[in-house]
């Protein structure tokens, strides 16, 4: 198919931006970068072949970040695909926050993330701060592959990826990360299909009020954060007050807005 013809089947299939994602699957298709598609010689077949199997795959609704097998995240590129989540530009206020309270990045932090997925959190946080080390803990061995090919890559040494649900985790840390599920379950219908199709259900589903995950971390939290420690959780919209309340053990210092000005992260320290 024509590229014109790609953009309409993208359009077609209810793609947001779909001539700027036509654009970057051509390059994939192509092997070069997206501004170079503009000036490129026509397709060959088989490059073509690629491209159609590619825009075919999109107009599926199959994430863009698992097509091309990239996501960035903080500025850096992470490996993605089936049984991962992708990447939120949202998550990155978790980052920023962990910047807000700890403002020397020379500092030797103990970090760890709670249900890691990718690696995206811990592996942009121990970039912020190089002298830090890190757990991540993943339950899914899908996700744990796609976070040790992450660490491996991005902060070789540094990290360590463990398969392990939250309930094995262990040790004492200045500072501790969550992006929970926290959708509530009859809400998993409503998502887009990008999401409620081929993400995975277990990084999403947060139980019948979404608030399961964050009941566990309200038992888990106080035992492995170091006095004075942090705790830096991600919230679904509208769930900042009522989440607060099931952390009786640990002191709110702030709740931070993402960009779009949605209560993103929840901030906790241990008296």
């Amino acid at each position: 198919m024509t590229f014109d013809e790609a953009v309409g089947r993208l359009a077609a299939a209810g793609i947001d931006n779909p001539r700027a994602e036509a654009r970057l699957l051509l390059a994939h298709a192509l092997g070069i970068g997206r501004d170079a598609t503009l000036t490129a010689p026509p397709p060959t077949p088989r490059q073509a072949a690629a491209f159609d199997a590619l825009i075919a795959r999109r107009a599926a609704r199959e994430p863009l970040a698992y097509i091309t097998g990239h996501k960035e995240f903080w500025s850096l590129d992470f490996a993605v695909g089936p049984g991962v989540l992708v990447p939120r530009p949202d998550t990155e206020t978790l980052i920023e926050e962990a910047i807000r309270l700890h403002p020397d990045r020379a500092l030797p932090l103990a970090i760890a993330d709670l249900g890691t997925g990718s690696g995206a959190i811990l592996i942009a946080a121990l970039k912020e701060f190089p002298n830090a080390t890190g757990i991540g803990f993943e339950s899914s061995p899908h996700a744990h592959a796609w976070a040790r090919r992450n660490a491996e890559a991005l902060v070789p040494g540094r990290a360590e990826i463990r398969l392990a649900d939250w309930s094995a985790a262990d040790g004492q840390f200045d500072l501790v990360f969550s992006n929970p599920p926290y959708i509530p379950s009859a809400e998993i219908a409503t998502l887009e299909a990008e999401v409620r199709v081929y993400e995975p259900r277990a990084a999403l589903d947060g139980g019948t009020d979404g608030r399961d995950a964050y009941r566990a971390l309200g038992r888990l939290l106080p035992g492995l954060l170091k006095k004075s420690g942090h705790a830096v959780l991600e919230l679904g919209a509208g769930q900042a007050g009522t989440v607060e309340l099931l952390f009786p053990h640990l002191r709110p210092i702030r709740v931070a807005p993402d960009l779009a000005g949605i209560a993103r992260a929840l901030v906790l320290q241990k008296p």
